[in-house]
């Protein structure tokens, strides 16, 4: 292992291979075969598309925003910076006991996992002759999307990229590098800091630390710009509850007005929004007959948890898996079969109301090690590509192994 993780720090990509004193990545590839490969991005593509039609209905019909709870600051970004939501987005796919594919969520505001996929390819990928690395063209194509947004800008825009990101959470650094290698590869130089450091000139061009740009490259999810609210009701307040407001006026006035562009869009609140999911099962009636079978075949059965009678919830507590509207990486996950009755009544009784979804739980197929598997299946401008791979006990966290994924040639 210390090999490996000095092989993985070399890359600039990873900067720490332990968490809690173990390690976070192992050198044994998952091998799929093309059509594995297949099978999980078809799935991958089925919900990107369900969710652009969702957010066309959410555009086309603004009064079934309600059915979200988004607060007043997340439906005014909605209002400015919808319906473009989509750049690029990770679906978390898993294989199933009893054969089917399910996609239990799409993380499309600040997707992660990019530096881990690409820092297991470039180290391990030249051990295993014969196989194709499925991350090959995940640079590729990011730099493209980068170019499409840039190419909408006046000629004589800057040619600065704006990262902002929380710059307290080195985790991020690897994301940070990057996109720092994407956008020079555009002939952009990159400008890094936090929504505190964002401003304007006396042009009216958004600046980073005092330095005009013209694209924004939003590593900071779209909640944290607006209110600050806890999920749970003993949860304490946050330390800062203000939105960004100065700031969020200044960057969609900025977009309105043609002087910059932004990755991910806002519109991202939307659909990055978990109640999106009940959306398309709730209000199947809505959507078209292809995206009906797409969310029957690949969405596990999704509601709102007001929708269920507390009490069932409480007594079905094996069947359903709790999801907070933002919670990421397994935060404000609660998986039913893995509490005791105690804790399983307490959360119930404790989730914020309005901000909830209750998921059906589904039975992941086990791939090494008494393990089970969660692909992480990037998307970029709505077409899968890659593949990163975490193995897991229960719920995919912070604590998920990560692995290579290579596909067999032939």
């Amino acid at each position: 292992m210390t090999a490996l993780a000095d092989a993985l720090l070399a890359t600039g990509l990873v900067n720490d291979p332990w968490i809690d004193g173990y390690p976070r990545f192992e050198a044994a590839p998952l091998f799929l075969e093309p059509a594995r490969l297949d099978a999980l991005h078809a799935a991958a593509a089925a919900v990107l598309e369900v969710h652009e039609e969702a957010v066309q209905i959410f555009a086309a019909r603004p009064e079934l925003l309600g059915f979200l709870g988004l607060t007043p600051v997340q439906e005014l970004l909605w209002r400015a910076g919808g319906p473009r939501w989509h750049g690029y987005a990770r679906a978390d796919v898993f294989e199933c006991e009893d054969g089917s594919i399910q996609v239990c969520e799409l993380n499309c505001d600040t997707p992660t996992g990019q530096p881990e996929a690409l820092a297991l390819s470039s180290v391990l990928h030249g051990d295993h002759p014969g196989t194709v690395d499925p991350n090959a063209r995940l640079g590729e194509r990011m730099v493209a999307l980068l170019a499409d947004a840039v190419r909408h800008l006046a000629p004589e825009h800057p040619r600065v990229a704006a990262l902002v990101y929380p710059t307290e959470m080195a985790e991020d650094l690897g994301a940070v590098l990057l996109f720092q290698r994407w956008a020079g590869e555009l002939g952009y130089r990159v400008v890094l800091g936090s929504p505190y450091n964002l401003d304007v000139d006396a042009t009216g061009q958004p600046t980073l630390c005092g330095e005009p740009f013209a694209l924004l490259l939003r590593h900071y999810k779209t909640d944290w710009w607006c209110e600050r609210l806890p999920a749970w009701q003993d949860e304490p307040p946050f330390e800062e509850t203000a939105p960004f407001a100065r700031e969020l006026h200044l960057l969609l006035k900025a977009e309105h007005d043609g002087r910059i562009r932004t990755v991910n869009p806002w519109g991202a609140v939307v659909a990055q929004n978990k109640r999106v999911l009940a959306f398309l099962w709730e209000r199947m009636d809505l959507l078209s007959p292809a995206s009906r079978e797409k969310v029957r075949r690949y969405i596990p059965h999704t509601v709102r948890m007001e929708a269920l009678h507390r009490e069932q919830l409480v007594a079905e507590r094996e069947l359903w898996v709790l999801k907070s509207d933002y919670g990421c990486e397994g935060d404000e996950v609660v998986i039913g079969s893995l509490c005791t009755p105690e804790e399983w009544r307490l959360s119930v009784e404790l989730a914020v109301p309005g901000r909830w979804v209750a998921q059906r739980r589904f039975a992941p197929r086990i791939e090494r090690d008494g393990r089970d598997v969660n692909f992480g299946v990037f998307g970029i401008a709505g077409v899968p590509v890659g593949c990163y791979a975490r193995l897991q006990q229960g719920q995919t966290d912070y604590s998920a192994t990560s692995v290579p994924v290579f596909v067999r040639v032939g």
